[in-house]
């Protein structure tokens, strides 16, 4: 055991500055995509197997739908019948849930809107477009990852 009259005033700033960071990585949950885990990861899915996530009759022509894949938020769109494409559903901005609207996707702290077929801003603070994701149909199947 230290004696406490041995400790340094750089050792109690090391040690807590250890013990500080070990307590916030302690509090924050597994797997949660943050705007730090989203930059370096675009593809959230991308080292996991295909997952069924929806059916193209549970994506409308020209909408969109949220989903969760591998506990990760995820939009969907079906630009042109039979076509889907997939966005992580993590505004590039702030980190908020991004969620279907009535033309593309819409987040709903600071209204960055962006384009349901390709991702890209239409409006708003978002720095950049929404991280695409791999989408396929198999048959009525609509698969992401």
């Amino acid at each position: 055991m230290t004696n406490t009259s041995d400790l340094s005033r750089r050792s109690l700033l090391v040690l807590g500055g250890v013990g500080s960071a070990l307590a916030l990585a302690a509090c924050a949950p597994a797997g949660e995509v943050t705007a730090e885990t989203d930059a370096a990861s675009p593809d959230a899915t991308a080292s996991s197997a295909p997952e069924q996530v929806a059916t193209l009759a549970d994506i409308p022509v020209g909408g969109g739908i949220a989903v969760m894949v591998a506990g990760q938020p995820v939009l969907l769109s079906q630009p042109t019948a039979g076509e889907v494409v997939a966005f992580s559903a993590v505004c590039p901005h702030q980190g908020c849930t991004v969620a279907p609207a009535s033309s593309g996707f819409e987040c709903p702290c600071h209204q960055s809107k962006f384009d349901g077929a390709t991702g890209e801003v239409l409006d708003g603070p978002s720095p950049r477009a929404l991280d695409p994701l791999t989408a396929t149909v198999d048959g009525e199947s609509v698969l992401v990852g």
